[in-house]
């Protein structure tokens, strides 16, 4: 599992922000917290101790995935792309079926915000159009059904 995982430097800087702050506030508050709920004594009812153990375990298994991530990670600048085909990090320009505009910039798994107009290359429409070139009408299956789209623009920025 090797697999270099894409993300733009924004991600990237975010990802790498939340390990941090797992490591060095996160990390260290869980094991005072241990340690104050061990003082109490019998820790077999203890739900204070065991809570805290628990918050540890998800911290911990956090602070492996975020590694795992960040040294897999394969940092791609838009701006040093370029062309009328659609790739990860390119921002997309549609028209859909109602001749309404829509804008999309494909990112990586964990930077997917569809408010804010960024979706994950994992995501059914982001596997629809990468590869695709400017003037092509995609299919994308979605639950509420079958969509079309037609790409209008690719930009890089």
């Amino acid at each position: 599992m090797n697999d270099k995982v894409p993300m733009l430097q924004d991600g990237y800087d975010r990802l790498a922000a939340e390990l941090k702050n797992l490591k060095s506030v996160e990390r260290p508050s869980v094991v005072a917290a241990i340690e104050e709920a061990r003082a109490h004594g019998d820790l077999s009812e203890n739900a204070e101790y065991h809570a805290a153990k628990e918050r540890q375990g998800h911290i911990e298994g956090r602070i492996m995935e975020l590694e795992g991530k960040l040294s897999r990670a394969q940092v791609i600048d838009p701006t040093s792309l370029s062309g009328d085909k659609v790739v990860f990090g390119a921002t997309v320009t549609l028209i859909d079926e109602d001749d309404e505009e829509v804008i999309y910039q494909i990112v990586g798994a964990d930077e997917g915000d569809v408010k804010a107009g960024k979706i994950s290359y994992q995501s059914p429409i982001a596997r629809a159009l990468i590869g695709r070139n400017v003037g092509v009408e995609v299919e994308v299956k979605t639950p509420g059904g079958e969509r079309y789209y037609e790409i209008s623009k690719v930009e890089f920025k």
